[in-house]
């Protein structure tokens, strides 16, 4: 019989479950589909490979302690799997060696760096491929031009980045969004201070620094003006109160905001939405040069961008639309000369009051967002689309999915989903001062080249030391990342982060060396593996390693649930603990031929699931 989401070519264990649900269906009197769906992997290999609770089946007229320990009894001889333990209302199954080795390491050395990847479970449906394969955008990283590109930047790319992965190995069909933070007023603010403090060669040689200090410098010009203007606000509302005059004050408040960069700001804008030509370019020009910039950094993360949206790319008719639909629709009101949206009025009372367009008639990122929306849906008719925004916006995307809803979209409002993240504290360079994303990298892959130099006899083997220092510099950032769960933030922190001690980057990039060093060494033709004797593995470090190189395809399954890269991390440190402890017992220089050969096979395979996994979590896995 077929079982749904069963694919026993592409995941071992699938055979198991197969074989243990239609030999146990008879005895509990069920189908064996019920029993399929109902076998769980286990935390640790004591428990077995395999584990059945028994109460989960829901049959009545027997307690499940009693069920569990008659279909202990009654489970028929089988070449696979050793006859169940019972423990209480649990069946723990433990799968026989030889079988497990053979059908194991065939699989991973024939898939190779597909071992673990399922395209079946990307098609719309599966019984009929022609209807196509199901469409995901992720729109992540999403830094605002000229702005620093800070943690919670590196957050949302490393997390997004991740996620494009793993729902790229499972056949969905999957679109990378940058939706970059550039328009506003504050392109007014930089392009009005880039004529006061700007240079043509700067910007050329280091676009988003250049842009950042002219920010930070028309910002300060900008504070100035502000005292002045705020104390004859004060005045005027003091002499109101004691019915003095107050013209020749008015008078002079708005000659001094007449001549603020906030004003000469907001007029700057107002000529770039008027369509002005000259404000157009120079704007087009800081966006292309910061994106350029842009792609060199996110280059050194294994990440490429299939589109670089942004809030200038929504339509402003497509704003007017959304604005007046709402309207129509009672979703929106006016309040005090503005334009929000009251949720407890329409039974959401959590999320409170929002604003979607300013007294001056100015649209907000509410608005934007669902003109966006819809446009993309439009455009793309995705199955899903995933937002990766830190935790601190949780209110924003909830509004933004409630207002789609209201709006009369629950079709796409369904299919949107946010992916949230704790913070980083306390990222910053040597040098004591937080700024770009590049800065930090280069000084993570500065220490790791100190740590490299410590080993001068392995350090003179690497041909491009200071490549090697850097991919282990970005692999250490991106770890520490993503070794807790994501709505955790956590504390930067470049010691713990680049030693070779412990559940770190380096250390996942060392396991993996090594085996690549073990393959160099070992002097046997790795295309002859699969002809290998896998029956002379006989050593219970290889057996235990054998049934935890089964388990990746359903860790890959585990984490399409979790959306969670710690759920991969957990399992490449606990394969990466396995086999550090196996060197002394397996060993391939000084052995046997026959058994050198099956050791290396093993190792291959290792080596294959360690790159596989690393290669998920956008890692770049290095061989010496």
């Amino acid at each position: 019989m077929a079982f749904p989401n069963s694919y026993p070519s592409l995941n071992p264990v699938d055979i198991y479950r197969e074989h243990i649900a239609t030999s146990l269906a008879p005895i509990f009197g069920v189908e064996p589909s019920a029993v399929f769906s109902k076998l769980q992997w286990t935390q640790t290999q004591d428990k077995g490979d395999l584990l059945l609770p028994v109460p989960a089946l829901q049959i009545k007229g027997k307690k499940p302690q009693q069920l569990a320990a008659e279909a202990g009894e009654k489970f028929p001889e089988s070449d696979l799997v050793e006859k169940p333990v019972v423990a209480g209302t649990f069946l723990q199954f433990f799968f026989k060696p030889e079988p497990l080795i053979k059908t194991v390491l065939d699989s991973i050395l024939k898939n190779k760096k597909g071992y673990g990847t399922n395209s079946n479970l990307g098609l719309r449906d599966p019984s009929d491929p022609s209807k196509g394969r199901k469409k995901i955008i992720v729109e992540f990283s999403s830094p605002n031009i000229a702005k620093p590109f800070h943690a919670g930047h590196l957050r949302s790319t490393i997390i997004g980045g991740f996620i494009a992965k793993l729902y790229a190995a499972i056949g969905w069909d999957v679109w990378k969004m940058n939706y970059l933070g550039d328009w506003g007023k504050q392109y007014g603010l930089l392009a009005n201070g880039y004529k006061k403090y700007g240079s043509e060669e700067e910007l050329t040689r280091d676009p988003i620094n250049h842009l950042f200090d002219v920010y930070v410098k028309i910002n300060k010009d900008s504070a100035v003006q502000d005292a002045p203007i705020k104390e004859l606000k004060e005045k005027i509302k003091l002499n109101k109160e004691k019915e003095e005059s107050v013209i020749e004050l008015e008078k002079e408040l708005a000659g001094l905001i007449e001549e603020s960069e906030d004003e000469k700001a907001r007029k700057y804008f107002k000529s770039m939405e008027d369509g002005d030509r000259d404000a157009l370019a120079l704007w087009e020009k800081f966006r292309d040069l910061s994106i350029s910039k842009y792609k060199q950094t996110y280059a050194r993360l294994n990440i490429e961008f299939d589109e670089y949206a942004g809030e200038s790319k929504v339509a402003p008719e497509a704003i007017a639309t959304v604005s007046k639909e709402l309207a129509e629709t009672g979703v929106s009101e006016e309040s005090e000369g503005a334009v929000i949206v009251d949720f407890e009025k329409h039974g959401a009372k959590k999320l409170g009051k929002a604003i979607f367009q300013r007294k001056d008639g100015t649209p907000l990122y509410l608005t934007r967002d669902i003109a966006e929306i819809r446009a993309r849906y439009d455009k793309y008719h995705f199955d899903k689309m995933i937002y990766v925004v830190a935790a601190q916006q949780d209110l924003h995307l909830a509004q933004f999915f409630k207002v789609t809803e209201l709006s009369g979209h629950s079709e796409i409002a369904e299919k949107c989903q946010h992916i949230n993240f704790g913070m980083v504290r306390g990222m910053s360079t040597r040098k004591g001062t937080v700024k770009f994303l590049d800065d930090i990298l280069r000084d993570v892959a500065d220490k790791m080249h100190d740590v490299m130099r410590k080993n001068e006899t392995k350090y003179e083997q690497i041909e491009h030391p200071e490549q090697v220092a850097d991919t282990l510099g970005i692999t250490a950032v991106m770890v520490q990342d993503m070794s807790g769960k994501r709505i955790n933030g956590y504390d930067f922190n470049l010691e713990a982060m680049t030693s070779f001690e412990g559940d770190t980057g380096p250390y996942l990039q060392y396991a993996h060396a090594r085996l690549s060093s073990i393959e160099r060494k070992s002097d046997v033709d790795l295309t002859k593996l699969l002809s290998a004797k896998y029956s002379l593995l006989k050593e219970q470090h290889a057996i235990d390693l054998v049934r935890l190189l089964a388990q990746w395809p359903d860790v890959v399954q585990n984490t399409v649930k979790t959306l969670e890269p710690a759920t991969v991390l957990t399992y490449l440190f606990k394969m990466t603990h396995a086999l550090s402890s196996s060197y002394d017992i397996l060993k391939v220089i000084g052995s046997e031929p026959e058994l050198k050969e099956a050791r290396m096979a093993l190792y291959e395979a290792a080596r294959q699931v360690l790159h596989n996994g690393m290669s998920l979590l956008g890692l770049n896995p290095v061989e010496r």
